[in-house]
């Protein structure tokens, strides 16, 4: 199947041809759907703490920190932000020149809200010898578009989120990018030192850098903390072959076309970290300085909730393997799995001794992630589950509608009436008891992912997108939910969500 220049680009991309076929076998045979048990709620697998539960998880946190351990805030931060301008895109396309749709009309509206117009205001200068207002005035809505977007002007359309202006300060506009270096400093920082990884695509990293470049003292001397920031792209050897309609190889001009896999490739960025503890959160999902409370104080609980359960579990993992262990031990280990950690198995109390301590070994000795989740207001994407595993488990899973079988009314009834949404708010454990890394690969379901099609040069192709980073990537860890307040989830889908209220 593959000439020997196909052998020398997979060569090149650290992967290998067994690799490939399996890909070729997905997109043949497509990915199996999960059977679920239910969606998670507050009176089943999702935790809502006290708020003197948070001030004992916070201070909990701040112990943890104390102690010197590696925690790395970790942002995904590689998407570019053209979606989120696919409306202003339409309009420069659109056969009228004044603003006709709502979302256009709004957008010039409150053109001057933007942390970005006074930028935009001198480009159109540069441009075109007039200012935002003046080419309003003359009925120029297009060039003004075209300067926001356009390579000529300030490019928005091409760079990523990360590097685009946000919010607006008395010192001048904030990225999201330097809002997360604020949010390391505030919760994720130990004795002085906070440590962020970016992972951002290849053409836009000198970007990246260069901006860290001019802002980093800036930060490091209003907080107080000294700054280590690292940068990664997505491996080469987490691309997926592209396939035909009829599921063999899509080539270009006799070439193997090759995609990225998804933001589930990140997790080996992830696995390539040096941390005790992890943040995960998306780049996007940012709020001025006045906002910030909840989420620097829900962050810290989620961190809380973590250290207490992995010290636990390492606690119950010491003594099984001492060998000094009563009845009333494994009954308090088996709570502490089905109850705490929320991993049921039916026959537990059938299974011999022997048998038995394997399976609570297995279940304790996995990397660890508490996931806030907020409440549902509709927002398209995954929600908490209690799913079935492989070995006939049920557990806690971030579910994607992609992975819900949509012939099932009863599982579509679950997905939309869900009363908790996914935000993306992670804090994970990623060593053992030992003090060893896990190897996070190991511990990714390979059966979960999803085919959507796309063309190239004007040919339908299948496109293969690997386990997400929080749902298939992360399934075999133990999942822990926190509801959290709604105020800590602010992302930045379209343009005209920066004049919302919680981004002025």
């Amino acid at each position: 199947m593959f000439t020997a220049e196909d052998k020398a680009l997979l060569a090149g991309k650290g992967m290998t041809e067994e690799q490939v076929e399996a890909q070729l076998q997905i997109f043949k045979k497509g990915f199996p759907y999960l059977k679920l048990k239910r969606a998670a709620s507050l009176d089943c697998g999702i935790l809502s703490p006290s708020q003197e539960d948070c001030k004992r998880y916070e201070g909990i946190w701040q112990a943890y920190k104390n102690e010197g351990k590696a925690v790395v805030k970790f942002v995904p931060a590689s998407g570019a932000a053209s979606r989120m301008f696919k409306n202003m895109f339409e309009f420069l396309d659109a056969p009228y020149n004044t603003p006709t749709t709502d979302f256009e009309k709004a957008f010039f509206a409150g053109i001057r809200d933007f942390a970005f117009y006074e930028e935009l205001d001198a480009v159109c200068n540069r441009n075109d010898g007039m200012g935002v207002e003046a080419l309003m005035a003359a009925g120029q809505y297009k060039r003004i578009v075209a300067n926001m977007l356009g390579a000529e002007g300030m490019d928005y359309g091409r760079l990523p989120k990360g590097l685009l202006k946000f919010h607006n300060y008395e010192k001048g506009a904030r990225t999201p990018m330097e809002e997360h270096l604020v949010e390391a400093a505030l919760y994720a920082a130990s004795n002085g030192h906070a440590e962020v990884h970016f992972t951002v695509s290849t053409e836009h990293r000198t970007l990246f850098e260069r901006l860290l470049k001019d802002k980093l003292s800036e930060y490091e001397n209003t907080y107080g903390v000294v700054f280590h920031v690292s940068f990664s792209e997505q491996k080469p050897s987490t691309d997926t072959l592209a396939a035909t309609m009829e599921n063999e190889p899509f080539r270009v001009e006799g070439k193997l076309l090759f995609r990225p896999g998804g933001h589930g490739a990140l997790i080996e960025n992830l696995n390539d970290l040096s941390a005790d503890i992890v943040f995960v959160k998306n780049i996007d999902n940012v709020v001025p300085d006045r906002l910030k409370g909840d989420t620097v104080s829900y962050k810290q609980v989620l961190a809380g909730i973590l250290v207490d359960l992995q010290r636990k579990a390492f606690e119950y993992l010491h003594k099984l393997d001492s060998g000094n262990y009563s009845h009333a031990d494994i009954e308090e280990i088996i709570r502490f799995v089905q109850q705490s950690l929320y991993c049921r198995r039916e026959d537990v109390k059938e299974l011999e001794d022997a048998e038995l301590v394997i399976y609570l070994r297995s279940k304790l000795n996995r990397p660890m992630r508490v996931c806030g989740v907020v409440k549902n207001v509709g927002e398209p994407g995954g929600g908490p589950f209690l799913a079935y595993n492989s070995d006939g488990t049920l557990s806690l899973q971030i579910l994607e509608s992609s992975q819900i079988d949509t012939s099932n009314p009863e599982y579509v009834a679950m997905f939309k009436n869900g009363t908790h949404f996914n935000p993306v708010d992670l804090v994970c454990a990623v060593r053992n008891y030992k003090g060893d890394k896990f190897n996070l690969p190991d511990y990714v379901d390979r059966n979960t992912g999803f085919i959507s099609f796309k063309s190239k040069n004007g040919k339908e192709l299948k496109a293969l997108e690997l386990p997400g980073l929080w749902n298939g990537a992360m399934s075999d860890w133990n999942t822990v939910f926190v509801e959290v307040p709604l105020s800590t989830f602010n992302p930045v889908k379209t343009v005209n969500d920066l004049l919302r209220e919680q981004h002025q």
